[in-house]
Formats: structure tokens, sequence, C-alpha cells
């Protein structure tokens, strides 16, 4: 009976056109990617591979900043894990940002097992949540203030991701995934930019993305189509679609933070960078059927894709760790090198709608935050700071 149920569950959720969507088109972006990397390596005039550029160094060291902080989001496990193990590693502070408070303690305990050196420090932050993340800025300026930490932040990693199989809302009315994926991400950086540019020190911004943004040909970034209300009025949840697009939209929100990083003088020496660690057995495909992500992650290790998170962050590090002046950069493929994304990502004027419509939306969740908080006030007489 238990085999019986099992080809059944492949069967059923094989029976959908989202699977056939995340089987070839996400495979054949990976391969794409691969070769892309490969025909660079061999017939282009300058193959460029960013070095790294560790806290450790004597440039970094200063007597406000004598140890960066290091913010990423989705620590608790997979990517997010390793990349806060290795950049302990190099000297960051590294502060650990996930849903679950037993998760963090857990990842914690790991980290320092392994280097007993780590300065480390977890939030607990639901990024679909607006309230949660400007809890998170609060708590984390006073972190700072508590510890006598010059009230900056120098490195901020959203790499914090889910892929979501079935329909759910965040509390504004949004789609999870996409609310998690991207609009979380984007409003994490707009309330932390004020920290980012008050470093005295280079500071950067490393959006975490996916290969599978290739296969987005979608041209709409209206407010619509970025909460997902858009892709919500399909009979079936198409999670393949909003994936891609979710990652489609992190890129485009890198390369548009980095051009007006370029025109605002107070944020000269922030950079914003892309990375994209390729394909890496983690969680993420927990609401899969396991029996399928089992077959799926075989097929990958057969075409010799398929990568740890230990050897899949290096992407990431790269990113975190390139030199300052390095910005507007795709990481892909690890040893500090970076390929083209697709065509669509640098469409600047689809960038500037999905950033006005971004703003739009963040515009519209500080204004209902403001107003849950004058409710708590007449509620409980009890002034709330924002």
């Amino acid at each position: 009976m238990e085999v019986v149920k099992i080809v059944v569950e492949i069967i059923g959720f094989m029976y959908n056109a989202e699977f056939w969507r995340m089987s070839v088109f996400w495979t054949v972006s990976l391969i794409f990617s691969y070769l892309k990397l490969f025909y660079q390596s061999l017939f282009s005039p300058i193959s460029i591979c960013y070095t790294h550029c560790s806290p450790k160094d004597s440039t970094f060291a200063t007597k406000l900043v004598p140890r960066p902080v290091c913010i990423i989001t989705g620590a608790t496990s997979g990517l997010g894990a390793a990349a806060a193990y290795a950049l302990s590693k190099e000297g960051f502070y590294v502060v650990l940002v996930g849903r679950s408070s037993e998760l963090l303690s857990k990842a914690i305990s790991d980290i320092k097992s392994r280097n007993h050196d780590a300065c480390l420090k977890a939030f607990e932050v639901n990024l679909s949540s607006f309230t949660s993340i400007l809890e998170f800025k609060h708590s984390l300026q006073q972190w700072l203030r508590d510890s006598n930490m010059h009230s900056s932040v120098q490195l901020l990693i959203n790499n914090a991701g889910i892929l979501a199989t079935s329909r759910r809302f965040t509390s504004e009315g949004y789609d999870q995934m996409l609310a998690t994926n991207y609009v979380g991400a984007f409003c994490l950086t707009k309330v932390l930019l004020p920290l980012l540019e008050n470093s005295p020190i280079p500071s950067r911004v490393v959006n975490v993305t996916s290969f599978t943004h290739r296969n987005v040909s979608c041209r709409q970034a209206d407010k619509e189509t970025v909460s997902g209300k858009f892709f919500l009025k399909s009979k079936d949840y198409p999670y393949a679609c909003i994936y891609e697009y979710s990652k489609l939209c992190i890129l485009l929100f890198s390369y548009e933070l980095h051009r007006k990083v370029g025109l605002m003088k107070k944020s000269q020496h922030l950079s914003v960078v892309a990375a994209d660690p390729g394909a890496v057995q983690t969680n993420i495909m927990r609401e899969i059927p396991s029996s399928v992500s089992t077959m799926a992650f075989t097929a990958m290790k057969l075409l010799g894709v398929l990568q740890s998170s230990e050897t899949g962050v290096g992407a990431i590090i790269d990113a975190a760790l390139a030199p300052p002046e390095v910005s507007g950069v795709y990481f892909f493929g690890g040893k500090g090198r970076s390929l083209n994304s697709s065509a669509l990502s640098y469409d600047a004027k689809l960038a500037k709608d999905l950033w006005d419509a971004s703003c739009t939306l963040f515009e519209e969740l500080q204004q209902a935050s403001r107003a849950d908080g004058v409710r708590a006030v007449h509620k409980y007489g009890t002034v709330v700071s924002d």
C-alpha cells in the first residue's frame, strides 16, 4: 500500500505543467549558464575573476569598525548557514536572520563548534511580514547601541527564499512566495539602507538570485504583479512561474539600486551585487514530494551540476568579498567568476517600473504599520516608537 501511495503521489504531482516547467526549462537554463561560463573562459579576450577582499585585510580595519557587521537572511540552514560560517571565518560579526528561534540556536551552535572565535547574533524575523521587518530594524539598532558598536551595517545578504507549491497569503494579501523572495528583501534593504550608508568603510548588498530567472518572459512590473495578485488569477497555482519571476525581480532590483547608488553622493561607497549559487541540494524543495525531489537530485548529480551547500555558497562568498569598487555584477560558478544575466534583467525601463511599484507597496506597508501603531496607542494607552 505504501508503494502504491508513493506512485500515486508522484503521478499526481507530475500531472502538472509547473512540474514540467521545472524539469525541462530549469534544467536547460542551468546547463545554458554553465555552457556560457565555459564559452566565456575559452573565447572571452578578458576573463575576469574577482579576488577576495577580506575584513582581515588592514584596509578594512578602523577604530570605528574593528569587526564589520554582516546580516544574512535565511541563515538557519543550507546556503545561509554555509555563508554565515564562511563569513564568520573571514572576521565578520555575523547576524543570522531566520523564522525559527530553535533553528537559529542550532545554527549558532553548529558554527561555534567549528569556529570557536565566531562572533554571532541571531534575530527571529518573518520576511513576509513588514511589521516583523520593522521590529528587526529597531532590535538591531538597539543591539548595536547596547554593544557599543558603530551604528552601521557593512554587509547585507538577502538570501532567504521559498519554493511554495500551493497558494498562501500574507496578512497584507500578497502571495507569500513573492513576499518572501522579493518584497521582503526589497523592504529589508530599504529600512536598512541608512545603516549601510552610515558605514565608515565600504558597504555592500548581496542579493541571491537563480538561473531560473532566464525563463521569464513577463514584462509586467506593476503593483498587482509584484504583490502576486496577477498570478493568482490562474486556476492552478503557477508556482514555478512565480519563483522564476521573484528571482528576476531580485536581479532587476539589484541593477536598479546599483544605478541609483551611483547618483546618490551619500551612497557612493555602497555597492550592490547579485549571486547565483546554481543548483544546490538544500531543503528549499521540501514542499515537493520527497520521491520527486530525490529523483530530481539524482538526475542533477548524473549531469554533474548538483552542489552541496558548502560548494554552492562559493558564488555568494565571491559576491560578498569582491573588491569594494565591484558593483552591478552577477556572480555565478564560484572561483570569483561572473556572467551576464538574461537580456530581460538588464531592461532599464522594466527595472524602473519594478522600483516604482515596489516603493508604492513599501509606502502602503509603512502607512498600514503607522495606522496599526495608532490603534495600539488608542487601545492600550502606550506610545510605541516607530
